[in-house]
């Protein structure tokens, strides 16, 4: 490949080469930035939905904090804004409902459950726990996709690069680092855009990976708590 010149010169900086490199390397920086532009889209939705989940877990906790009674708690949480706990919560208390209609309203110790209606009470709760885990974790393997594909694709166009350099090469008759190092800075650009593309990708993809974890465990430990409250309550 010949020494690529922009007005005249030697390309020094990136720019400068993304703005001659060959149409292999543009259209592997054409996908790239794609990604790039979904990915950091999933990086800020996940951020705003794991904040809101969090936040509106917090008003949650706090309006059960002081009640003594699954009918009181239910009252108190029925003005909060919908969150992994309220439907949890909610649920769990509708088939119970379902189960013992008025039960609640009658007090402790009214309307027990059979162990075949309790089994099928679990069976609720942990569908729900399982519904809201696959809420939070949506579009997050895609996270992992684009930091595990990223840069394969950015190797692809290093290595095309690299190819239409010797190619260049060949056909010029020159073989001095001046007509080989524009070539290769070329092909090396898609490698660094792979790269940029793929860490920060792989980066969220742990974090929101290790937060939905953290609410799945929490919503299991509340069911269970929840079952933990129908018995003290005379209700199993």
């Amino acid at each position: 490949m010949l020494p690529m010149q922009v007005g005249g010169a030697v390309p020094t900086t990136e720019l400068e080469l993304i703005a001659v490199s060959s149409a292999a390397t543009k259209i592997v920086l054409g996908v790239l930035v794609v990604f790039s532009a979904v990915s950091w889209f999933l990086i800020f939705a996940k951020l705003w939905q794991f904040r809101r989940v969090r936040r509106a877990s917090d008003d949650f906790f706090e309006a059960t904090e002081h009640t003594s009674r699954l009918e009181d708690a239910r009252e108190s949480v029925a003005h909060l804004r919908p969150s992994p706990f309220t439907r949890l919560f909610g649920e769990g208390i509708n088939f119970f409902s379902e189960l013992r209609p008025g039960a609640l309203a009658k007090g402790p110790g009214a309307g027990t459950l059979s162990p075949t209606q309790l089994e099928a009470l679990r069976m609720v709760l942990e569908t729900q726990v399982d519904a809201e885990g696959d809420q939070l974790g949506r579009y997050i393997p895609w996270l992992a996709t684009f930091g595990s594909v990223s840069p394969l694709i950015g190797l692809l166009g290093t290595v095309l690069g690299v190819m239409d350099a010797f190619i260049g090469i060949s056909v010029g008759g020159s073989g001095n680092i001046s007509a080989v190092a524009p070539g290769v800075a070329e092909a090396l650009v898609t490698t660094v855009g792979g790269l940029a593309v793929a860490i920060p990708a792989v980066i969220a993809y742990n974090i929101f990976t290790a937060r939905q974890n953290f609410v799945a465990a929490e919503l299991e430990g509340f069911a269970r708590e929840l079952i933990v409250t129908l018995a003290r309550e005379g209700r199993l």
